[in-house]
């Protein structure tokens, strides 16, 4: 062993493996017996593709550059494409990123050579120049009818809260690609927010989630039901579960298997099927939907679980489309669960019982498809990144179908995770993964504590996956360690967890991520004068309200943040998280001192440490407005610091150059308020 100071070890981990490595397969589907999924392509302007797995297991990818497939529906985005076979022909129809339109596509097959049999992808909806246009998400192909039915963001003014959303039939004959009067409204606007429709075996239901205003999806929600008429138009419609105090993440439609209908109360449950008046004889499907009514998001059908666990069988619906669970045609059904990581599992919704797969993997993202007995998912472990996964439910197997993952490096030099529970202020737990410096061949002297960097993740209700990340590693293997905190207000661990954030934005995860620091440090695994804060949007939040608010820290790391809530909370962000303030800090007419209080831009005369900070210019999210009006405080302070912002990126960085200028700048900062000396790193400007 060479034995050499921590943060200038030697690794193979450059920056520019990490960023061609970033970004993981998405939105899993089949398309007759194809296997489909998006996946990202970093040294191409980071797009998303689309890939097909071919039956004799070879991958393609589908469109080229600059096609890109991805939907900006709430600007998060979500399930952007079907696909299906069409008398023998296999039928796509995807959202294209830059103009946001639905397209039809028809790839060739496995027999043909040369161009799509259709040519190249054609247009279904129109283009408006009114705001931010129209945008579509959670395409559904109806084959008999003709059409696409999804959900339609359509933006009525400039601002971004001038928008209407709806369920939308569009189609397929191109008649709508320049005439918006073509496409079909199925619901009206009255609900400030819609997923995508579900229908039942024989297409006579649909069942779709709604809320509004002020609640965020994993506050509020509610399941509505209604009828498809023979002419494809949705009646009836109803509430049918859910409320403001319930979140319920996914709603589906599964076969009856004799379970009747239920009680709960003094009254009746409505089931979703037609009653005796309408005339119409039910499918004999019911309802089957994942609800955090018990403190845990579990499953239920027709309305009483079918495994209560204090567990979580869904998550925050930041992506319309995520799937948590998917119905078997034998009547089981596919489950992603856990308790602050997932496995994938098949339930018996009749017995309870639930036997998760045999696998490496420490994380199944929420994105699932099934076929039959198969099942695919995407999932990932602390020593292989995200990769397409096949359960044959029948016999328990489960195996790598696509986008296997390749060691790029030796495995030696990953990370190796710890997963710890440490204490907080008032004795609270705060569950954490902490990745210790890690080299196979080269050591510390032993007198010396390492560095480390304490990761604030976005959201902030989201959570840190277990799952090898060459970011993470990228620091690691050069002598940094690195404290991933699912701080209180984070998923998977119940909504307890969940709701200690409510108005405490700004508090409880500022306490909380320097709780594991002083922690880190107090055990003597962490050197209490090398200690950094990092994170990206909710968490580049946390991150400068921490550099502000408290002096754990030597320096941090803030990206694409939020810095001023009066700002966000008037105008400044989108229209999604709009309100989000409204329980993480309080309704703003009523406590606009806390809006000040808490913000940074308020108190960057507070900031003594070095920072950088780092903004993509097309950010609609965090725009970079609010970076510009935060360094404007600090002007004529001699804080030394850098500002980094991209062209091109919007929220979250998606291009190779901008995460390896980006990475490479990081460890640059570390390295000068640390005394660190990284080999062959760039070293970064910071002005004071």
């Amino acid at each position: 062993m060479q034995v050499l100071p921590y943060g200038s070890w030697l690794s193979p981990i450059d920056a520019t493996l990490a960023a061609t490595h970033d970004g993981r397969p998405e939105y899993v589907g089949f398309a007759g017996d194809e296997v489909w999924w998006t996946a990202p392509r970093p040294t191409e302007h980071g797009r998303r593709t689309l890939v097909r797995r071919r039956p004799d297991g070879t991958e393609e990818s589908l469109l080229p550059a600059p096609w890109n497939v991805r939907s900006r529906v709430v600007e998060y985005g979500g399930q952007p494409w079907a696909g299906a076979v069409h008398d023998g022909r296999l039928l796509v129809v995807f959202v294209h990123f830059a103009d946001q339109r639905l397209y039809v596509y028809e790839p060739r097959s496995e027999s043909e050579s040369g161009s799509a049999s259709g040519g190249g992808p054609r247009p279904l909806t129109p283009v408006s120049s009114v705001g931010g246009g129209l945008r579509w998400v959670e395409p559904q192909l109806l084959l008999e009818r003709g059409e696409v039915w999804c959900v339609l963001e359509e933006f009525t003014g400039e601002g971004p809260s001038d928008v209407r959303r709806l369920l939308a039939a569009v189609p397929l004959d191109g008649s709508a690609a320049d005439d918006r009067a073509a496409v079909r409204e199925l619901t009206d606007d009255r609900r400030r927010f819609v997923t995508g429709a579900r229908l039942s075996s024989d297409g006579r239901r649909a069942a779709w989630l709604a809320w509004d205003h002020p609640l965020m999806p994993w506050e509020g929600t509610e399941v509505v039901v209604a009828d498809v008429t023979g002419d494809g138009t949705l009646s009836g419609a109803r509430v049918v579960a859910g409320g403001p105090g319930e979140s319920i993440a996914q709603v589906d439609w599964m076969p009856s298997t004799g379970y009747g209908r239920q009680l709960v109360g003094d009254g009746p449950v409505d089931d979703g099927r037609p009653s005796a008046a309408d005339g119409r004889p039910s499918t004999g499907d019911c309802l089957l939907y994942t609800s955090d009514r018990s403190g845990w998001w579990n499953l239920y059908r027709d309305h009483q679980p079918v495994c209560p666990r204090e567990e979580e069988f869904g998550g925050a619906l930041w992506k319309l489309g995520q799937r948590w669970f998917a119905p078997l045609e034998s009547g089981l059904v596919a489950v992603v669960h856990g308790r602050g990581s997932t496995v994938l599992g098949i339930l018996d919704p009749e017995t309870g019982e639930l036997v998760d797969a045999a696998g490496p993997w420490t994380e199944f993202a929420p994105t699932l498809a099934v076929q039959g007995d198969r099942v695919v998912g995407v999932a990932a472990s602390p020593r292989s990144a995200y990769e397409v996964v096949e359960l044959d439910a029948r016999t328990g197997r489960a195996r790598v179908v696509g986008a296997a993952h390749d060691d790029a490096v030796d495995p030696a030099y990953y990370p190796e995770p710890r997963i710890r529970t440490f204490t907080g202020p008032d004795g609270r737990d705060i569950h954490a993964h902490v990745y210790p410096p890690h080299h196979p061949g080269q050591v510390a002297p032993g007198h010396e504590l390492p560095p480390y960097v304490v990761w604030a993740h976005g959201g902030p209700t989201d959570r840190a996956p277990l799952v090898l990340d060459l970011e993470i590693a990228y620091f690691t293997s050069r002598g940094i360690g690195v404290a991933e905190v699912d701080y209180g207000g984070s998923t998977g661990y119940g909504r307890e967890y969940r709701e200690r954030l409510r108005e405490q934005w700004g508090v409880v995860d500022v306490e909380d991520c320097a709780a594991v620091a002083l922690a880190l440090a107090d055990e003597g695994t962490a050197d209490r004068r090398r200690l950094a804060v990092r994170g990206g949007s909710a968490g580049g939040w946390t991150a400068a309200v921490s550099l502000a608010g408290t002096d754990v820290y030597a320096c941090g790391t803030i990206r694409y943040p939020v810095l001023d809530l009066v700002g966000w909370a008037t105008g400044e962000t989108h229209d999604f998280e709009s309100r989000y303030p409204d329980s993480l800090v309080g309704p703003l007419a009523q406590v606009p001192a806390r809006y000040a209080q808490r913000s940074p831009i308020e108190h960057a005369d507070r900031i003594t440490v070095p920072f950088l900070l780092l903004q993509g210019l097309d950010d609609v999210i965090c725009p970079p407005a609010q970076c510009e009006r935060f360094l404007a405080r600090l002007a004529g302070r001699p804080v030394p610091h850098a500002y980094l912002a991209f062209e091109g990126e919007g929220h979250g960085f998606r291009r190779a150059a901008t995460m390896v200028r980006a990475l490479e700048a990081e460890l640059s900062l570390y390295a000068q308020a640390f005394g660190l000396c990284p080999p062959g790193i760039p070293r970064l400007e910071l002005v004071r």
